[in-house]
């Protein structure tokens, strides 16, 4: 009899997967199976079962370059199972075969001689209820599982055809989730590890970085929380395309966070780009490559959608629950604003207006004149004009590189601490005293300024004229901080039970 043709297969354990389950409740199920087995784990073994009264091994051929597996099935027996077949499963689980071995085990037999409690092998009951489709010509199933009585649900796709389950995965709206086996998974869900999940805000001026982790209860923990300034909209606006050394830059820094996000056992990546993707002639041509080179897609978001989601992570994060807010963020290509009320949000727009192209144009990388910077200060002001003669806010909250690195600076914080920057009050004339600080100095003299990150040091003096203007034109001698970001938003739409 031949061997069973190898498979490719995808698969991701977890309770969240974002628009996947709604996509499968459109399609008709091809059958709905339930089953009880055994599962047989060890440290590094392949797939190893006992269904349907089967001793069942795949055994794992190839990762490739996409990260799917290949998994070719090498035995199905039964029980009594023969002394050849018991080594068979010990080699599979990469486990020493004893200098002695039965000539043929029962199932108790087996699982008392070699799964012992605190044995090198763990015997995991698995209660399955399979709901198989077929999507773009591939098997994928939707199952709900219990393993020694912790439930979880896993998505899989499988198929003898690489590229169609790749297909099939991005069908399903699960590009960004990483590929977990069966064993893998089962390890984590009863060990216990908690879910993590990493975002990626990919800005004009910077790539935001963080990794958050979810326990049962559905607190959030943050892993990881940083940001690599790579000046991506760099020359943007004078050449209307993102060039290839920003690029380069940008790109290195990615695959970095992508690579960092595997070592920490993510579950998924979401990443989104910002405001120079969105208006740059070569967009496609740039997450393409970022696609390739890093692993990662990054859909690139409307204004309206970034100021949503920057509101969502403000509100949370401040706890503000009544009266009127703005919550506005400014990055180096735009500014968000998002007014709302209560838990309701009235409007939202995004407005280019950023720290990089006021930079640009009135060369506020270094020292300027007072003349000089009362000329770019009117020209932030005119691009703000959208929100003149609003309604005084209750509470405006400011989000981004520049409030965050001001409120560092404020603090002298030698080291950037997050508790201590969020709900930190910047007043009007906090900003004016750096704004003075800054205006006097060039780039390289304003690095020794305490708090202040070195490679933001060339577009400080325009964020923080840009959130000067937005004080004075909503009519507030003051702003909160919030350390939390767009970043924080996807983390809490996209992965959030």
């Amino acid at each position: 009899m031949s061997e069973p043709a190898p498979r490719w297969e995808w698969r991701s354990f977890g309770r969240v997967f974002g628009e996947a389950v709604a996509r499968f409740e459109k399609l008709t199920p091809d059958s709905v199976h339930e089953s009880d087995e055994i599962y047989l784990l060890s440290d590094a073994g392949d797939n190893v079962k006992v269904r349907d009264a089967l001793m069942d091994i795949k055994v794992l051929r190839e990762v490739n370059a996409d990260g799917l597996e290949q998994w070719t099935p090498v035995m199905k027996a039964g029980f009594p199972l023969a002394a050849a077949d018991a080594k068979k499963v010990l080699e599979s689980l990469h486990i020493p075969v004893p200098p002695t071995v039965r000539a043929t085990y029962t199932l108790d037999e087996f699982l008392a001689q070699f799964a012992a409690p605190g044995g090198a092998i763990r015997a995991v009951k698995v209660h399955k209820r399979r709901t198989r489709y077929t999507v773009s010509g591939c098997m994928a199933e939707l199952s709900d599982v219990t393993a020694n009585g912790k439930p979880t649900r896993t998505i899989a796709v499988e198929s003898e055809n690489a590229a169609e389950v790749i297909g099939a995965v991005r069908e399903l709206g699960l590009g960004g989730y990483r590929n977990t086996s069966y064993p893998r998974g089962l390890v984590g869900l009863i060990d216990d590890e908690p879910e993590r999940y990493a975002v990626i805000d990919a800005g004009t001026n910077s790539i935001k970085f963080h990794i958050g982790e979810c326990d049962r209860a559905g607190r959030w923990r943050t892993v990881i929380d940083r940001a690599e300034l790579t000046r991506l909209g760099e020359g943007l606006a004078q050449r209307g395309a993102i060039n290839d050394t920003a690029l380069e830059r940008t790109l290195t820094a990615i695959a970095d966070m992508v690579d960092e996000a595997t070592r920490h056992g993510v579950r998924a990546i979401a990443a989104v780009g910002t405001a120079g993707l969105r208006s740059a002639s070569n967009t496609r041509e740039v997450v393409a490559v970022i696609r390739k080179r890093a692993g990662v897609n990054i859909e690139v978001i409307s204004g309206e959608e970034e100021g949503r989601l920057a509101y969502l992570a403000a509100k949370s994060g401040l706890a503000l629950d009544t009266g009127s807010l703005v919550v506005f963020d400014t990055g180096g290509g735009s500014s968000q604003f998002t007014f709302g009320h209560d838990a309701s949000v009235d409007e939202r727009f995004s407005v280019e207006v950023g720290a990089v192209r006021y930079t640009e144009r009135y060369k506020l990388d270094g020292a300027v004149s007072s003349g000089v910077l009362r000329e770019a200060m009117a020209a932030i002001a005119g691009d703000l004009s959208r929100i003149d003669s609003r309604p005084v806010p209750d509470a405006l909250v400011g989000m981004g590189g520049a409030i965050t690195n001001i409120t560092a600076v404020k603090h002298q914080l030698a080291s950037y601490d997050p508790a201590v920057v969020q709900g930190t009050v910047l007043d009007r004339a906090e900003i004016d005293r750096q704004i003075e600080l800054y205006r006097a100095r060039d780039a390289d003299a304003r690095c020794s300024i305490v708090g202040l990150q070195p490679k933001r040091a060339e577009v400080i003096l325009a964020g923080a004229c840009i959130i000067r203007t937005v004080m004075e034109k909503l009519g507030k001698d003051s702003l909160t901080v919030s350390d939390r970001g767009l970043r924080h938003g996807v983390l809490a739409e996209r992965f959030s039970s």
